[in-house]
């Protein structure tokens, strides 16, 4: 089968497509004909090794060669213990392992994959899973009128996160490049920050919750930002950051009122048909950057290490 390859960590460069044994699936497998492959964040950090837990699957060099964990497909058959999907129907989720979907085959557990809905494309379905459930868990419990702050709105996630907000009717500051302003307020954002230009964490009790999608910042600083009350939510970022938040957070809660913390977003099947309910009703919609055929994959990288996407990256497999 074709299939994207990363042999090693680095720049772009570093990703070729070429020829792999198709897979066999397993007992509790499916095997899915791959139609669409969407890139996240997580790529971009898989693709470099960094952060440090970016190589928790493979510390010298990937230990399964074929990046791409959001994936949109058919399925063509089924190990003998599962029951949850039959050959012909068309799926969508989210790979365990974060890696193996940029191929023309991929097999995989059926725990995290669920059925397509007719009305979405293969591509429109692909740029759902992991951008979507961080999205969702990231806006539960925000109200009407309440003030968020989105940090890396511009990139593969940032649309669904400023959709779901303003769905409930919070108010929705995006913050990326300057260049990326107008695609930001499209989107549905209410005013943008260019961080060039600005640092938002300059600001003092203006919003009830951060959700920062490139975290560099030390919490004892962004927490500054947050009303009385209000929540800091790091989803991406330097390792050392996430390990500041983890130690600051009871300390900052105890001294101000204020919730510091990392999102936790475990792989799920029941949260990626939560928010794919919500793409169907039209409540928020996919940013799609642009789609490619998968001997163009090294490009669609390229243009995601350099941070210059406006939305999702799409890789479609002929």
């Amino acid at each position: 089968m074709r299939a994207v390859i990363q042999d090693r960590y680095g720049s772009a460069d570093v990703v070729e497509v070429g020829d792999l044994p198709d897979p066999v699936p397993a007992d509790d497998e499916v095997l899915v004909r791959v139609r669409a492959v969407s890139l996240n964040g997580s790529d971009r950090e898989n693709l470099v090794g960094r952060p440090a837990y970016a190589r928790v699957g493979g510390l010298r060099r990937p230990r399964n060669p074929v990046p791409g964990s959001d994936v949109a497909g058919t399925v063509v058959a089924v190990g003998r213990s599962v029951t949850a999907f039959a050959p012909g129907e068309d799926v969508f989720g989210e790979l365990a392992g974060y890696r193996g979907g940029l191929a023309e085959y991929v097999a995989t557990s059926p725990g995290l994959l669920a059925r397509k809905p007719a009305a979405l494309s293969f591509v429109d379905a692909a740029a759902i899973p992991q951008a979507g459930c961080i999205a969702l868990r990231a806006t539960r419990g925000l109200h009407k009128g309440d003030r968020l702050l989105v940090n890396g709105a511009g990139g593969a996630g940032g649309a669904f996160v400023i959709g779901l907000a303003k769905h409930v009717g919070a108010r929705v500051t995006a913050v990326d490049r300057g260049d990326k302003a107008g695609h930001l307020l499209r989107l549905g954002a209410d005013d943008t920050i260019a961080y060039e230009r600005c640092d938002w964490a300059d600001q003092r009790d203006r919003y009830d919750r951060v959700v920062d999608l490139v975290a560099s910042r030390s919490p004892y600083r962004v927490h500054a930002a947050l009303r009385t009350g209000g929540s800091y939510l790091m989803v991406g970022g330097r390792t050392r950051v996430l390990l500041a938040t983890f130690a600051a957070a009871p300390v900052l809660r105890s001294a101000t009122g204020k919730r510091v913390g990392v999102l936790m977003v475990p792989q799920s099947r029941a949260d990626l048909e939560e928010v794919t309910a919500l793409v169907a009703d039209g409540a928020v919609v996919p940013a799609i950057d642009a789609v490619c055929p998968l001997e163009e994959a090294p490009a669609a990288f390229a243009r995601l290490a350099a941070g210059d996407n406006l939305g999702k990256l799409v890789v479609e497999v002929p």
